[in-house]
């Protein structure tokens, strides 16, 4: 049916005049085939049966788009597949006899093939271009779909971002989102991105922090254009407080926490007022929080609070018939700020009872909060767009409305100062992302046991925490209320993990730790998408993106868990045969290498069953199995137990004359000048709870410990190495992109596919001669596998 001249690079493609219920006009119009016009079935049977005589011609694929050629293709293999059949019917007719009959699933078998031989010719065919391919454009994420909007919203030439992190714990999974789209988007419109410590609780910040979380934005192979320090502005968001209270937008609150949530409706909803410090004088309230600052009120005595939305009366929005079109959307407006929580004067600045801090000292006794500190920081550091998760979305109009009072932003406009967007946060299914929650897995816990010394101040800081928990995390007033428990009678639960950085939680540091590399935690971020949603997935989603991603980048070793023994009797004590294998079939470019087989070999106790069965097909007595790499089959003759009752050793013959096996499974041989096996311990790590929602357990009464998986983590200590791990090793990190291709690296860049078994990563414990695996992701589930 089709021609290939490999000298012109012209497809001639014989256009077979059939009618297809009028869309084969269409089809040959958008080919530049003559027109043909409807016919008849009778003659459209006609010109298919005259196959080479059939209307024919020459297209230049050159000039075609790629939509053109696919259509090209598409008909070319609709045709084959008809005149196959036709062929059949004209045989049968000159035959004399009635057309063969022809099962439904062996015609569309043979449609099938006939449409894979097309396509095959087809892509013989087609010109091949020796101009290179335009590199895709690795900002394209960043400027369509919801971003794009965001950008348009405020179209500005210098972009500024920033990431800002507290530095009060690990950063976890999510962060990656926030840290990818914050850079990303910077990056895709020319901009730039700060990297900004919010470090205004000195009780809570430690320097491990700081260091992890550089690491980490460094890792995914981010650079900021600025590190900074929400500290570094103290001094002018003392001042800035200060003018707040003279605008009267601001006042000194000595209520208590059950005074404060009394005041706002309690916990039933009821009618909201203001203190009896709302309405002091601003001279009073400037002299108290000079006060506050000069050590006259112990930690949860004084707060400042900001003058919102606390004080308006339902009347004020109540929308009567009378009122114009204009009057009822300014009350909707007013009724809506005033029911939102984070405007019900919320604090600006508390006493910390732990006040030193790392870079400033024993200077302040007060510590802004994170409602007023951060719009101001953006405000200073000229950020453009303010990007964050969508549970900031009911702060938007705090963040506003103390840039519109400070003269940071005009009221109602995007023109000036920075504008706050939400995008929808990264959950994944089974993970548990509360730092708390970390911290009794990490640590331990005693249920009961925490002593009521820090009470007042802990409730008055949970009292206005109108961000919303991490993802876990309960109602902070609520925990903060259970922490007046004292004594030490409660249960006491040990650490369920090593660290921060266990493989089995979710903190990057866990995930690097792992050997997820840096660039599939991106590649899933992005193709999750941004958008207001939030990107709720399931667990083995991640699994299979990071899958998918280490099967093009890294190298394959024949890796075997649980070795057993195999002795061949039928070679020569010394008998080695050096192999060339490649560490990627699919990609020359990563190299070969020679491995050893020899007389000893090493393979899975999975591959090997002692009483044979139909439908298993690897090793067992008085049978055959493939080796990978090896030309001819081995058979199994014998096979001894262990003091244990395990197989410890198999007896066999290897040979040419060996019957055929049905399968190929993996091996390791033994050979000291190869350095083979090399020895290492291999850890499995699963689920850590046996729950798939471990937020959903009793963390309170420490029920969670009652669910942990006992097979969260299998170790198998004597696992073997073939001797091309030495090399892969020499030549990680594996892939070298992101932030390990400019030298962020460690034991966790070495990784590799152990054939049928898994990925694998070398652990950070591991040594020259202690080597740890870490597995990374399962490879695809066979479940046909015998």
């Amino acid at each position: 049916m089709g021609e290939a001249d490999s000298t012109t690079k012209v497809f001639t493609l014989r256009i077979l005049n059939f009618h297809v219920r009028g869309g084969g006009d269409s089809i040959r119009h958008s080919l530049g085939a003559p027109e043909l016009g409807p016919c008849s079935d009778g003659a459209a049977v006609n010109n298919i049966k005259q196959g080479p005589k059939a209307i024919a011609r020459p297209l230049d694929l050159h000039s075609r788009s790629p939509k053109e050629v696919e259509l090209v293709y598409l008909l070319l293999r609709i045709a084959l597949a008809y005149k196959d059949h036709l062929e059949s019917d004209s045989m049968a007719d000159a035959a004399g006899g009635e057309p063969p009959k022809i099962s439904k699933r062996a015609a569309e078998k043979e449609a099938k093939k006939a449409a894979a031989r097309a396509a095959k010719a087809a892509h013989a065919a087609k010109p091949k271009s020796d101009a290179p391919k335009a590199p895709a454009d690795p900002n394209a994420n960043f400027k369509q779909g919801w971003l794009r909007g965001v950008y348009n919203e405020k179209p500005v030439k210098d972009v500024h971002t920033r990431f800002p992190p507290e530095p009060n714990g690990y950063l976890h999974i999510g962060h990656a989102k926030a840290i990818t789209v914050n850079f990303g988007f910077a990056k895709a419109y020319g901009g730039k991105c700060n990297l900004r410590f919010d470090d205004t609780n000195p009780a809570k910040e430690e320097e491990r922090y700081f260091t992890s979380i550089k690491e980490m934005v460094s890792w995914l192979g981010f650079s900021p254009a600025k590190i900074t320090y929400s500290s570094d502005n103290f001094d002018e968001l003392y001042r800035l407080a200060e003018e707040l209270i003279k605008k009267d937008k601001a006042y000194v609150c000595h209520c208590t926490a059950e005074e404060v949530n009394k005041g706002r409706g309690g916990a039933e909803h009821g009618p909201r007022s203001v203190c009896k410090h709302w309405s002091r004088p601003t001279e009073e309230s400037l002299e108290e929080f000079r006060a506050m600052r000069d050590g006259k009120y112990e930690a949860g005595e004084a707060v400042l609070r900001m003058k919102q939305y606390l004080g308006t009366k339902p009347e004020e929005y109540a929308i009567a018939e009378e009122d114009s079109a204009e009057v009822k959307k300014s009350k909707k407006e007013l009724k809506t700020l005033a029911e939102n929580p984070a405007m019900w004067d919320v604090s600006a600045y508390r006493i910390k009872k732990e006040n030193y801090h790392h870079r400033t000292g024993d200077k302040w006794r007060i510590y802004p909060t994170y409602e007023f500190t951060h719009c101001l920081c953006d405000s200073f550091e000229g950020i453009t767009h303010s990007l964050c998760t969508v549970e900031f979305e009911t702060l938007r109009p705090a963040y506003n409305w103390l840039l519109e009072a400070l003269d940071h932003k005009i009221p109602g406009s995007e023109e000036k100062g920075p504008m706050q967007r939400e995008y929808g946060r990264l959950n994944v299914e089974g993970t548990i992302l509360s730092k708390r929650r970390i911290q009794m897995l990490v640590e331990g816990a005693t249920i009961g046991s925490k002593a009521a010394t820090d009470d007042a101040e802990e409730l008055a800081d949970a009292v206005d925490e109108v961000k919303l928990a991490e993802a876990g995390d309960d109602n902070p007033v609520e925990n903060a209320a259970a922490a007046k428990t004292t004594g030490g009678t409660g249960r006491t639960i040990p650490p369920v993990v090593r660290d921060w950085d266990d493989p089995r939680l979710f903190t990057l540091v866990a995930i690097r730790r792992r050997g997820v590399p840096p660039g599939a935690l991106k590649k899933f971020v992005l193709d999750l998408g941004v958008t207001k949603a939030g990107a709720d997935t399931k667990l083995h989603i991640l699994d299979a993106s990071i899958r998918t991603y280490l099967e093009r980048t890294v190298p394959r070793l024949l890796l075997v868990l649980d070795p057993i023994k195999v002795i061949i009797d039928n070679v020569p004590d010394d008998f080695v045969e050096e192999l060339e294998v490649p560490f990627d079939p699919k990609d020359a470019a990563k190299g070969t290498h020679k491995i050893p087989f020899t007389k000893t070999i090493y393979i899975d106790r999975d591959d090997f069953r002692e009483v044979d069965n139909p439908d298993f097909f690897r090793l067992a007595p008085g049978k055959s199995v493939g080796l990978l790499y090896v030309p001819h089959p081995l058979f199994c003759e014998s096979f001894t137990k262990g003091p244990d009752g395990r197989v410890a050793e198999i007896r066999a013959k290897y040979g040419e004359d060996q019957p055929a096996g049905k399968a190929r499974i993996h091996w390791v041989g033994e050979s000291a000048a190869h350095k083979t096996p090399v020895r290492a311990e291999a850890r499995i790590f699963n689920p850590l709870f046996k729950n798939p929602r471990p937020n959903e357990l009793d963390w309170k009464n420490g029920g969670y410990y009652d669910n942990i998986n006992p097979e969260s983590e299998i170790v198998y200590p004597n696992a073997m190495i073939e001797s091309g791990f030495h090399e892969i090793k020499q030549k990680a990190p594996w892939p070298k992109e992101e932030g390990e291709a400019e030298g962020t690296t460690g034991n966790y860049s070495v990784r590799f596919q152990g054939l049928r078994t898994a990925f694998f990563c070398l652990d950070k414990e591991a040594t020259d001669d202690k080597i740890i695996l870490n597995r990374i992701v399962s490879l695809k589930e066979d479940t046909g596998k015998k």
